[in-house]
């Protein structure tokens, strides 16, 4: 058994993960497990730059995490920051800031290796698929990674289509987003759902698997509205299936209603009020590319997968020693 945290920072939410790891079973054990809307990515598409309160809001997170992390003892820790922060031209601010509230510099991994994560932790414990492969999807902030594969990755590719940044290029307008979108607003959105479709097909064969896997908030958002849940049950979200036409009615819904009425959904985090329609969108729209008449839902994804990164690495260690 091996104590590891990993901590995920995409361009949304930052994410902690807490667990026992354990090698020769291939389980995971959840100790602490918490997430946090900091919107990092926030005008990052626009101006090329991290903002100062995203910044300080991402660094009161990692004090909270440096707290809990100290207080479980984990042996190491993993910091994997991603498309926000690979975009950033003063990402040095935001690495020097993480280690010296952390101890450990953030990794900032390319498209690639963040879908090889996301794969490893969405697919470990659904096990291998006889004569059939995984097209894992996580649909992020700033970015989505598709990754088709078996007992392995054998193709990966990470696009810039994710909840943020099409929420920030198509329906903000002077600080103001459109409420509701209007017609022509979405369409300029699946406009660039479809191409970056176009560029993940280049390399990822998309409608070769027969199992879809959806990861991320977007569609653990999607799915907890489809069960009916009163408020958020990760339990009952995790593995859950999808069918596709509750995925296209859901998502029509969420286009076309205010921020009132999203806001008024159960399940909704807050931090998703205003951007779960563009995810929504993307996981719809990626449905419909592939031809998946359901998706399975993983609460595991690229933070649990960066958990066994790390077990592995003190398991190595403890090898050569």
């Amino acid at each position: 058994m091996t104590r590891v945290a990993a901590i995920d920072c995409g361009t949304n939410s930052i994410r902690l993960l807490v667990a026992d790891a354990h090698p020769d079973t291939g389980e995971l054990v959840d100790l602490d497990r918490r997430m946090k809307i900091v919107r990092l990515g926030q005008g990052v598409d626009r101006t090329g730059r991290l903002a100062p309160e995203a910044l300080e809001r991402t660094f009161a997170a990692c004090r909270e995490y440096a707290a809990a992390i100290k207080e479980h003892g984990a042996e190491r820790i993993r910091f994997v920051a991603t498309s926000a922060s690979r975009d950033a031209e003063n990402r040095d601010e935001f690495v020097s800031g993480v280690l010296d509230i952390l101890g450990v510099e953030p990794e900032v991994i390319t498209g690639d290796q963040e879908a090889a994560y996301s794969f490893t932790g969405a697919t470990k414990e659904l096990g291998p698929v006889d004569g059939d492969s995984y097209l894992v999807v996580d649909i992020g902030g700033g970015s989505t990674e598709f990754v088709v594969g078996d007992d392995h990755v054998r193709a990966a590719r990470s696009v810039d289509i994710g909840c943020v940044r099409l929420t920030e290029r198509h329906l903000v307008r002077d600080g103001v987003i459109s409420d509701p979108p209007t017609d022509t607003e979405i369409a300029a959105i699946r406009a660039d759902i479809e191409a970056a479709l176009d560029l993940a097909e280049q390399t990822v064969p998309l409608r070769e698997a027969r199992t879809l896997v959806g990861l991320a908030g977007s569609v653990t958002t999607v799915a907890a509205i489809a069960l009916g849940l009163p408020e958020y049950d990760s339990a009952a979200i995790h593995h859950s299936l999808i069918p596709y036409d509750q995925v296209q009615e859901i998502a029509t819904r969420l286009l076309h209603a205010t921020h009132e009425e999203r806001a008024a959904i159960p399940v909704m985090h807050p931090g998703r009020v205003d951007v779960i329609g563009a995810g929504a969108l993307v996981l719809l729209a990626i449905m419909e590319r592939t031809g998946a008449q359901e998706v399975v839902v993983s609460e595991h994804d690229i933070l649990d997968g960066i958990a066994w990164a790390a077990a592995e690495e003190i398991h190595a260690a403890g090898k050569r020693d």
